[in-house]
């Protein structure tokens, strides 16, 4: 505000009303200036404060990105265990090595040992068709005398 803005407004307005207006008004705007520069000194202490907390939130978010992947190695590992106790437990009770159970739970392992141990059975040595007894040593043939004796039984 300037004071011929005063004047026009008021003609008749003394110079002692001219500057009392204008004192009044220079007061209004100091206060108002001193309130924007603490509230100007606020907002940045506010937005500094706000970096300062989007910072320790990005810290925290790495923080628990982290804790939860190693949760989730740790339920994997946990779980990896699990099978492999439970593995380890069906072959100490059934014989059978625990590297060739595949199963996840003790009902389907100790079907498999079972058809593994039933399978194992079957492959013991083939039934000999002598009996098995000890063949009689004949003493040795000349190529010979064994192709001579081919060719007899192979004749008769």
């Amino acid at each position: 505000m300037k004071r011929t803005d005063i004047t026009a407004q008021f003609p008749d307005a003394t110079d002692e009303q001219i500057s009392a207006i204008m004192n009044i008004n220079g007061n209004d705007i100091n206060a108002a200036k001193k309130n924007f520069d603490e509230l100007q000194g606020q907002l940045t202490a506010a937005n500094t404060e706000l970096e300062s907390l989007r910072a320790s939130v990005t810290d925290l978010q790495a923080v628990t990105d982290r804790a939860n992947a190693l949760q989730t190695e740790l339920d994997t590992m946990k779980a990896a265990e699990s099978i492999r106790t439970l593995r380890e437990k069906v072959a100490n009770e059934t014989g059978v090595p625990a590297s060739m159970l595949t199963f996840d739970t003790e009902e389907e392992c100790q079907a498999q040992a079972n058809s593994i141990r039933e399978y194992a059975k079957k492959s013991s040595y083939p039934a000999v068709k002598d009996g098995g007894e000890p063949h009689h040593i004949e003493p040795q043939k000349s190529n010979k005398e064994k192709f001579a004796e081919w060719v007899q039984q192979a004749w008769n």
